[in-house]
């Protein structure tokens, strides 16, 4: 992120920003335009500095094309050697700090300590805030997240007491992020919603977006990858029309992320090449090095592992150019421990496998510490080590294990934070517009005063007035319940509403089960690929009403998200949740799709499982079924598979009826 000002130079400001897009691509007429700068500047305010619309130029350049984004501030940095200035010197060495921090850290380093000297003399005292997070920002390249989080909390602190919106926003985002990477969802959604809105309100939508891409990062830690894809295609769309390279190259290597973790390996290929080539274009040489290890996780997938050291090898060499980066170097060695294991080369493979785990323990990075142990499972596996394989393999059930839990309950968090939220925010809209209704009325009724002197008449007014507002009042109450908790796609109940229903019957349920089922379409996404995602949305609508035909209360039918289904009942047994389970599948199965395609039918695939009382909590439940969902994918698509806790606490064998499972 980059930070940015205010010129005090405002009637030029406008007419300045836009002639710097054109004019900066001309070196011959940098001279002509720094003097006509200083010219214009002078003329129109004697208050403002010539070094102040460099800065505002440097901060959008930085976005759209880094080297010129630092060439601007290393401009305004000439010209404050004439005339001093120390907040202009802190907010250009900012926007230099930001720059060199991906590239290089020494340079990084000396701005940090050209911009300490300048603290004591700042007049604005939010921009301390900003200095310290460039001290974060080099700890989190470094590797050490606990000093990154706390620079980023003490800059946090700094900016609201200095009521500095534009630095709050920044500590805001970074904070948020980094919460992200240790798992913690909910605090860290929130430190970037508010960051969102900040940028938002002091008018900078660059860093808005840039937002929004951490939120999709965030949404993709959690699981949610869906709603993840949703937020980064949104994001190229509007990044390609404001010309943000840098971006741009960022949000595709997200992508191909995403892609990465669901498997989809072409799509991931597409992506991380297109981030490989805005990378380049620009000479964005950590954008380089990001993309080659996408490509070289590509490559090891499709079982290539000598390309995969290959593109490692050349991403390595890139990596010289801008410094540490603890996190991406764990990454890389990753790949190239995967490449070595399918090379058969054990030794080497296990060093780069147990140096990627280090650096993800210091990272605090939960996601890839259970994936380094996975590998480290297979490795040892195939090395004859059974006794390591057993224990890595434990380590990483542990560590899945632990990652489900918490983006689970996080998920429940985050969705309890949206929804009061959005509660809240519609119940203030609601008041205000009753208030103004209500002063409008009695205003009204005033006037009405004046002309009338029959006050049975003016009762009897009020009476009606009074009463309609009541019925007005209760009528919108009801219609925000019935929006907060049904999904407006399919008019079933959505995610929040049905959880929360799961969770009450486990508080309640006293000896009886309660069973969960997770419904996923088979094959949705090509349904989206091929025919539009108008279709998708009608396929969903049909499939939804289909099942809703077949169930009737106590038992609850809900959207949770995508293609995916959830089916709350209460005080089950296992025969009657596989029956229902069968029924709803073969009620699905006999849609007929001739209005739609022709070239194939729908299908679902189902994961059941039962409570424990006084075992299982709704996040252990959830887990449950989910894996029974995964095994039913995994085992042809179409099916239904049980699984339930025995009486030893351990997860029994897939339960199904003979029925069930055809292709």
């Amino acid at each position: 992120m980059q930070w940015a000002g205010r010129c005090a130079c405002k009637p030029l400001l406008p007419c300045a920003l836009g002639l710097f897009q054109i004019f900066m691509r001309l070196p011959f007429l940098h001279l002509l335009l720094t003097a006509w700068l200083l010219l214009a500047c002078q003329m129109g305010s004697a208050a403002t500095h010539p070094a102040e619309v460099l800065v505002a130029a440097g901060v959008r350049a930085l976005q759209a094309n880094p080297e010129e984004g630092r060439r601007l501030a290393e401009e305004a940095l000439t010209l404050l050697a004439s005339t001093p200035d120390a907040d202009l010197e802190v907010r250009a060495r900012l926007l230099l700090c930001d720059y060199a921090s991906e590239r290089d850290p020494l340079r990084a380093r000396e701005e940090l300590k050209a911009m300490q000297k300048q603290v004591a003399a700042l007049q604005r005292t939010g921009l301390r805030a900003g200095v310290i997070t460039c001290e974060g920002e080099l700890f989190e390249y470094a590797g050490d997240s606990a000093q990154a989080q706390a620079r980023y909390q003490q800059a946090v602190s700094i900016a609201e007491t200095a009521h500095d919106q534009e630095m709050l926003a920044q500590s805001l985002y970074l904070r948020g992020y980094l919460r992200g990477v240790h798992g913690e969802f909910a605090d860290g959604l929130s430190d970037l919603r508010r960051a969102y809105s900040l940028f938002e309100s002091v008018h900078l939508n660059d860093h808005a977006l840039t937002t929004l891409n951490s939120l999709a990062i965030l949404y993709s830690r959690m699981g949610d990858y869906a709603q993840a894809r949703q937020f980064y295609e949104r994001l190229l769309q509007e990044k390609e029309k404001s010309g943000l390279q840098r971006e741009l190259a960022v949000t595709n290597y997200n992508l191909g992320r995403v892609h990465e973790q669901m498997a989809d390996w072409s799509a991931a290929q597409q992506t991380f090449v297109k981030a490989l080539a805005l990378s380049r274009e620009i000479s964005y040489a950590r954008g380089e090095a990001h993309a080659l290890r996408g490509l070289a996780a590509v490559r090891n997938a499709m079982d290539d592992p000598r390309g995969a050291l290959d593109l490692i090898q050349e991403s390595e060499s890139l990596m010289k150019r801008f410094g540490p980066d603890a996190r991406l170097q764990g990454q890389i060695l990753l790949q190239r421990g995967q490449a070595l294991r399918l090379l058969h080369r054990h030794t080497d493979s296990l060093q780069a496998l147990n140096t990627a785990l280090d650096i993800f323990r210091r990272a605090d990075s939960v996601t890839e510490i259970a994936t380094t142990h996975e590998a480290l499972s297979k490795l040892y596996g195939e090395m004859g080590n059974w006794h390591a394989a057993y224990e890595h393999l434990q380590r990483h059930e542990e560590s899945t294990e632990h990652v489900l839990h918490q983006q689970l309950d996080q998920r429940f968090l985050a969705m309890k934070v949206e929804f009061n939220t959005s509660a809240k925010e519609q119940e203030n809209a609601a008041l205000r517009r009753e208030r103004t209704a209500t002063e409008k009325a009695l205003q009204q009724e005033r006037e009405a005063n004046r002309l009338r002197v029959l006050t049975a008449v003016l009762s009897i007014g009020m009476a009606l007035l009074l009463a309609v507002w009541a019925w007005l009042q209760r009528r919108a109450r009801v219609r925000m319940e019935y929006l907060a908790l049904t999904d407006e796609l399919t008019g079933l109940a959505n995610r929040r509403h049905v959880i929360d229903h799961l969770e009450q019957q486990m508080r309640t349920a006293e000896g009886s089960s309660c069973a969960a089922m997770i419904i996923d379409v088979d094959l949705f996404k090509s349904i989206n690929d091929r025919h539009g995602h108008g279709v998708g949305d009608a396929v969903l609508r049909e499939i939804a009403n289909t099942m809703a035909s077949h169930v009737r209360d106590p038992v609850l039918l809900g959207r949770m998200g995508g293609e995916e289904f959830l089916v709350v009942l209460p005080d089950t047994h296992p025969a009657t949740a596989l029956h229902v389970a069968e029924r709803l599948r073969e009620a699905v199965e006999q849609i007929d799709t001739s209005r739609w395609f022709t070239d194939r039918g729908i299908s679902i695939s189902i994961g059941v499982t039962l409570s424990r009382p006084g075992r299982d909590t709704a996040s252990s439940l959830l887990h449950r079924a989910d894996s029974a969902l995964y095994e039913a994918k995994n085992t042809g698509r179409n099916r239904v598979v049980m699984r339930v806790l025995t009486p030893d606490d351990s997860i029994d064998s897939v339960v199904a009826l003979p029925s069930i499972g055809r292709k």
